[in-house]
Order: structure tokens, then sequence, then C-alpha cells
């Protein structure tokens, strides 16, 4: 049974999406702050996480930021506010999917699946390899990404773009191929995305950052 973390200073929301979570035989742990978050998941694991932006104390943002510092949970966040900014910090502090309240609670739970799909699959297909290109060496067994030798800390989606471009090294990879592999066939997003991530992971690769090539209107590709 998957266990499901849900965040939001808002009862009502959390009791929607717990009634729902509950429908589908899921684990559900409802708090009302990012603090709290942070609590729960220290005490226990959680296969994901449903956060709010918008709470006192502590954003969704900054706690998502600081489970990720003990624990890699995905995170679907929830905010009122749909820019692009938004979705882009999103994505760079680790948020793995974000969704515009209001909200369909089905689209809700369909998007956790495909979380919950992808998470699971990565960690079985790919347990124990090492992946090398230039000077990176990435460990999935670990799940540790060294640049020369110096540990190089990832957001789940940058670590999950990183491994799938050195499995092709040398072959280029559409938009829609990385979206398909990273995110699953049913994520809901567009390619914009992939263009965020990428963008977010060749700021930490340093001296290697052009090893990721732009193959202008198809995709990009990982060359040594």
């Amino acid at each position: 049974m998957a266990k499901i973390l849900i965040a939001d200073d808002e009862p009502d929301i959390v009791r929607l999406i717990e009634r729902y979570a509950m429908r589908e035989g899921y684990d559900v742990t409802g708090v009302g702050n990012g603090d709290e978050a942070i609590a729960a998941c220290r005490r226990e694991d959680f296969d994901v996480i449903v956060m709010d932006v918008m709470m006192p104390d502590t954003d969704g943002f900054t706690a998502c930021k600081k489970i990720h510092e003990f624990k890699d949970i995905p995170v679907l966040m929830l905010s009122a506010r749909g820019t692009e900014y938004d979705k882009l910090y999103g994505f760079e502090v680790g948020v793995d999917d974000y969704v515009t309240k209001p909200f369909s609670p089905k689209e809700l739970l369909a998007r956790i699946r495909v979380i919950l799909r992808r998470h699971s699959a990565a960690k079985e297909a790919h347990a124990g390899e090492i992946l090398r290109g230039a000077g990176i060496e990435v460990d999935t067994l670990g799940r540790n990404v060294l640049i020369d030798g110096v540990k190089t800390d990832l957001t789940a989606k940058e670590y999950a773009i990183l491994q799938c471009l050195l499995q092709n090294k040398g072959i280029v990879l559409s938009r829609d191929k990385i979206m398909n592999e990273v995110w699953g066939y049913d994520y809901f997003g567009d390619d914009r995305t992939v263009d965020w991530q990428i963008k977010l992971l060749r700021g930490k690769l340093g001296p290697y950052r052009d090893n990721i090539h732009t193959i202008r209107g198809v995709g990009y590709k990982f060359e040594d």
C-alpha cells in the first residue's frame, strides 16, 4: 500500500484529497504546514508528497528542499499560482509535478499514480549500474553523481534526465522521448518542461554543461 503525505493549510483540501486517495487504497497522512511535513518525513517513509506552496511559517518550496536533504521522496506541488516562473522554481527545488488550484481530484490521483509508477520502475530498472560520460559518473545503486570525483546534488528529475542521457550517449533523444522516459507516457505536461530541466541540469554540471548538446528542433544528446 503506497503511503501519501498531504501538506496543506486548508483542512478542506486535505480532507478532499484524503477521501479520494483512500478510495484507491492509499495510506494517507495529512498535515497543516511545511514544518509538520518535514517532521513527518523524519519520523516515517512516504512514497509521494502532495504539498501546497503557500503555507504559514515554512512554505512548500522550502519544505521540499529540506526534505530532499535527507530523503528522496517525489513531490507533487499544489499552488493557486501557475506562472512559468513558479513552475521553473519548483522544478529547481526538486518538484516532480505541479498542479494549479482549483484542481480535479481525479486528475490529481492520476498524476500521483504516474509518479509512483515512474519512481518505482526507475529504482528497480537500473539498480547497481554505473554510468560514465566525460568527467561525470553516476552510481545508480546509491543514486550518487560525481563530477571530477566530487559529489554533486541533483534533484530527482535532474538525476533522471542525466541518467537517461548517459544511457543513450551519442544518440539524439527527442523531447517527447525524454519526457516519456522520465515522466511517463501519461504525463500531462508539455515539452517545455524538458527544456527547463535541461537548463537546470546544465547549471550543475560545471565544465561538462556543454556535453549536453541541443539538437535544434529535435531534442538533446550527450557526447563525451
